[in-house]
């Protein structure tokens, strides 16, 4: 049998910095677990533009459509924020999404018990924190068409247009229940159904897909009181299932109430490929971070815990998911910090590599 194939795109900034942890945690398992991966390499975002002239190779895109998983760093930074629009390097991102069809976006926000100080909320009310936001990934705002930039009226007027079809919701609603199925059985639909006929067809179908799972709790929720409970309450919530908007708003909310957006991966999912396996891209939830870039200040546990759903939702290695969860809850419980996890006592924060060291002892202590 064949190893599991995985391509890793470590795009621009901090994104190669990161991702070199990450291959020598691919590595360990290999040699310490037997669990060996096909690794190749290519390049994403500013990185393929600097080289090919545009953010994403056509080549490159079938090489994502081939593996078992993307693996992706991060994309952009300032030395490409007067290209064309068709060619910034988050054209290169929502290519693959696209493309790949990556129709459901995982991002978990949990806060390690050894971080609860970290986020600016009190901490009774982010401890114990463990949300799975689902954000549908591919429809919506922003890719809905007509849009573009006009002039009407001798003044000019941008348009994006929110569109959605009843499968591209049903889709997305079963992988969220799908995932309330194995938590707690809690699913809360955001939209704007208040405002928006999307929002109302939105909740319709949440509604009759939730036929199908009687056992879940469904609740809905307009998006922006979402967003204000989230700062209030985020503990009663278990999985959230929003649009594409919505989602990119409210998940980065709920990012922030963990602390640092350096600890946070996520998982873009799609439809199943012809060894069963959903067709999937995994990142960080951080950008690329060019203020710190090339400095080895950079925290990689996100894009680590980035490749543990990857173990965990495409590799079928849920139990050597959760080793590697645990050993990072353990560094930090240890004291192990980047800069970006220093509190105010402060002393002497950890390099890049380092963390990767402390992470690489962790799991040698797990055999």
């Amino acid at each position: 049998m064949s190893n599991p194939s995985l391509l890793i795109l470590a795009g621009d900034g901090i994104g190669p910095e990161v991702m070199d942890q990450v291959k020598r945690i691919i590595g360990w398992y290999g040699d310490k677990r037997g669990l060996n991966f096909d690794v190749s390499e290519d390049l994403v975002g500013g990185a393929a533009y600097d080289k090919h002239g545009v953010p994403l190779t056509d080549e490159t895109m079938a090489k994502a459509q081939e593996v078992d998983a993307v693996l992706l760093g991060a994309v952009g930074g300032p030395a490409y924020d007067n290209l064309d629009f068709s060619v910034k390097p988050e054209r290169g991102l929502l290519r693959l999404r696209k493309e790949m069809d990556l129709f459901a976006n995982l991002r978990p926000a949990q806060c390690f018990d050894a971080l609860a100080d970290f986020s600016s909320l009190k901490k009774d009310i982010v401890a114990g924190l463990d949300i799975m936001i689902v954000r549908e990934l591919t429809s919506g705002v922003y890719f809905g068409e007509p849009r573009g930039i006009h002039i009407e009226d001798n003044m000019r007027v941008g348009i994006n247009t929110q569109r959605y079809t009843e499968a591209e919701i049903e889709r997305g609603a079963r992988a969220a229940f799908d995932m309330a199925m194995k938590r707690n059985k809690k699913l809360c639909s955001m939209e704007k159904a208040n405002v928006m006929e999307s929002g109302i067809l939105w909740r319709d179908v949440v509604t009759e897909v939730h036929a199908d799972y009687p056992e879940v709790e469904l609740t809905h929720m307009y998006a922006d009181n979402g967003a204000m409970q989230l700062v209030r309450a985020p503990k009663q919530f278990d999985v959230i299932y929003t649009d594409n908007l919505f989602g990119d708003i409210l998940s980065d909310c709920a990012a922030m109430l963990t602390g640092s957006l350096g600890m946070l991966p996520s998982a873009s999912l799609g439809s199943p490929m012809a060894n069963g396996r959903p067709k999937a891209m995994y990142e960080p939830v951080h950008g690329s971070a060019p203020d710190i870039t090339g400095q080895e200040k950079a925290n990689p546990i996100a894009c680590i815990l980035s490749f543990a759903m990857a173990l965990r939702y495409s590799f079928d290695q849920g139990e050597e998911a959760t080793r590697l969860e645990a050993a990072i809850e353990k560094v930090l419980a240890d004291g192990a910090r980047t800069g970006d996890l220093m509190g105010p006592e402060g002393g002497t924060p950890l390099s890049t590599s380092q963390m990767g060291d402390v992470i690489l002892a962790a799991l040698d202590a797990s055999l």
